[in-house]
């Protein structure tokens, strides 16, 4: 796993170059690098236990976050968490420095602050971030929420659609990460998820049924527990990502207590 993480970290600049800005259409939000990761910290309506840190899409920024509803949708479930909206733009990834710089800049100074959990979601580009994160840092995060996130290319799809599904998909023996493997490790990743059910039930998916990745998304189902799947009518946008976030905190919600009720 440790050399998964260092080359992955290596080859993370010519990859995002090379598939993500030819599969993800529109303009991608602009941020310097060489800065801090732009953050918004909106604060619990009640005394907070938990954190919630949102990722944008390739075409969003701090603002476009702020607009999204998608801090409503989070504290109207949740009015124990705390938001952090973090603008980890196409030049962090870019650059190769997106996870780490996350790790260090947000969700390690959450630590500090005692939360009882820390979740870690993604719309689009910032879905394709959090699974990035849990490739490199396993089961470190309580809770994973993907929103539509970009799962690869079509060549990609295609090899796990050929295999029959990611589970009887033949990986191979982990190989060195490189722009042609890259996906192919990542997919590794999540047919983990199909060997520790453990993993997998701190993972939830939603997307829009005609979001433009939705060919894709039929392929992840059968890493992640049926009831942690929401489906909802739309296209690739906040106006289906942001309510559905707030039926999976919901859900969440209730099925940790009934899990308490049970021990």
């Amino acid at each position: 796993m440790t050399s998964f993480r260092a080359s992955l970290c290596r080859i993370l600049p010519v990859v995002m170059v090379a598939s993500m800005l030819a599969a993800l259409s529109g303009c991608a939000a602009r941020g310097d690098a060489s800065q801090p990761i732009p953050t918004a910290l909106i604060t619990a309506p009640q005394k907070p236990t938990r954190l919630v840190i949102v990722l944008p899409g390739r075409a969003d920024d701090l603002e476009a976050l702020r607009g999204s509803g998608i801090v409503q949708s989070v504290q109207s479930a949740w009015p124990d968490a705390d938001v952090v909206l973090a603008a980890l733009t196409m030049p962090y990834y870019r650059q190769g420095i997106a996870v780490q710089r996350l790790r260090s800049e947000v969700v390690l100074p959450a630590r500090t602050r005692g939360y009882q959990e820390i979740w870690l979601a993604g719309a689009s580009m910032g879905g394709m971030g959090t699974m990035l994160y849990d490739a490199h840092y396993p089961d470190e995060l309580d809770g994973l929420i993907l929103l539509a996130p970009y799962l690869g290319e079509t060549s990609m799809i295609a090899e796990i659609d050929h295999a029959g599904g990611v589970a009887s998909w033949d990986a191979g023996p982990p190989q060195p990460i490189t722009a042609d493997t890259w996906q192919h490790e990542l997919w590794r990743h999540i047919q983990g998820w199909t060997q520790r059910p453990a993993s997998a039930r701190r993972v939830w998916l939603a997307y829009g049924e005609d979001d433009r990745l939705s060919r894709a998304m039929p392929f992840l189902l059968p890493a992640l527990p049926a009831e942690q799947v929401l489906v909802r009518k739309g296209g690739h946008t906040w106006s289906v990502w942001s309510p559905a976030m707030n039926d999976i905190l919901l859900r969440a919600a209730g099925s940790s207590a009934s899990v308490a009720g049970e021990r």
